[in-house]
């Protein structure tokens, strides 16, 4: 596995000002926001790929249900093995100021052991937030990415099958009010924990809509005074998101993920002048079958066992000197001699880091 580098560099990214951004791309309204839904539910007339209601009961309870109230009496104990129906979950998000009969997109998910939901349709499914109340229902046809064929024991599939969408699958019932037509105040929180930009934030803002409009309150929130009148203060949000900011470089940060070996550094890292010496380790296993094989006539047992030699080889690595960096290239350029693996490079750049070598956080996620 090579060695996956992301460089953060404001020469890809960003205008000639690298550090000029809007208030809309570092803070956002409190309360102004999505919202979870869920609803549980049944996709009728699958192919015979629905749940096997053997293995899923539940399945064959929400159908006896839904068929009561539909006026239709299933005697009890009745196997009903029906293969063209499969109980599924419906996710969905609210978007911010969605209004009743407004259409949003459903996701759709097998619960049970659904081989396909190609050609299924969700029956009315009401979907409740976090507070229980019911603020949509969903309905309507699936529409399936994968692909997939089984013949004489053998199964071919491209992407899932047991999930799929609904585009505007669902009506809005209710609206979830926002603070933004409440109270004097409004509040942005940032979206990263820093006092400069909550202090430019606000500097920002007093500086086009008036001293003491602004206060920041922590390195994460601005309180705002907002117009008296309703009616203006959608105009006046509008002015303050798109106003522009100086902000400061970055922290210097160097972000690891242990289980993918991918490093991402930001263009404030820098490296002090180091040393480092890089081995190479690995162990090898060999097995290697051993048959017992008893005398003839003796009522003995053939007996198999396994003989394992294992063996330990350390290669010498070579003690490199590494410059002092300070341009984000060079510190590329650095590592990359080391000629290290990924999970050596994370075990290397943590050294560095204890020996005060490396100038930056390092945060392993």
């Amino acid at each position: 596995m090579g060695l996956i580098f992301v460089i953060l560099s404001g020469v890809f990214w960003w205008p000639l000002d690298a550090n000029a951004m809007r208030i809309k791309e570092v803070a956002s309204v409190q309360g102004v926001r999505t919202n979870q839904l869920v609803g549980y539910g049944l996709v009728v007339g699958l192919d015979g790929t629905g749940d096997q209601v053997t293995s899923s009961p539940f399945t064959g309870q929400t159908l006896a249900a839904l068929l009561q109230q539909m006026g239709v009496t299933v005697p009890p104990g009745t196997n009903m093995q029906v293969k063209n129906v499969a109980a599924v979950m419906v996710t969905a998000q609210l978007p911010p100021f969605a209004q009743p009969g407004q259409l949003i997109d459903v996701n759709v998910s097998s619960m049970g052991n659904a081989k396909s939901l190609r050609g299924g349709t969700l029956i009315a499914t009401p979907l409740k937030g976090a507070d229980g109340q019911v603020y949509g229902l969903a309905q309507g046809n699936l529409v399936i990415s994968g692909a997939g064929a089984s013949a004489g024991g053998s199964k071919v599939q491209v992407n899932q099958l047991a999930s799929g969408r609904i585009p505007e699958g669902a009506t809005v019932e209710r609206s979830v009010p926002t603070p933004l037509m409440q109270g004097e105040f409004l509040q942005f929180d940032l979206n990263a924990n820093d006092y400069n930009t909550a202090r430019e934030v606000a500097r920002a803002i007093n500086r086009k809509m008036g001293d003491g409009t602004a206060l920041p309150l922590s390195g994460r929130t601005v309180r705002v005074r907002m117009p008296s009148s309703l009616d203006a203060r959608v105009g006046f949000l509008a002015d303050v998101e798109n106003l522009a900011l100086e902000l400061a470089p970055a922290a210097a940060k160097v972000v690891i993920n242990a289980r993918t070996g991918s490093v991402v550094m930001n263009q404030a890292v820098t490296l002090n002048a180091c040393a480092v010496a890089h081995g190479n380790l690995s162990v090898t296993i060999n097995s290697t079958p051993v048959i017992s094989q008893p005398a003839p006539f003796s009522n003995g047992q053939t007996v198999s066992r396994e003989k394992a030699d294992i063996t330990i080889k350390q290669e010498p690595g070579p003690l490199i000197q590494m410059p002092a960096s300070t341009k984000l290239a060079d510190v590329v350029k650095a590592l990359s001699a080391l000629g290290a693996t990924p999970q050596d490079l994370i075990a290397i750049l943590q050294a560095m880091k204890s020996a005060g070598a490396l100038n930056a956080e390092i945060e392993v996620i």
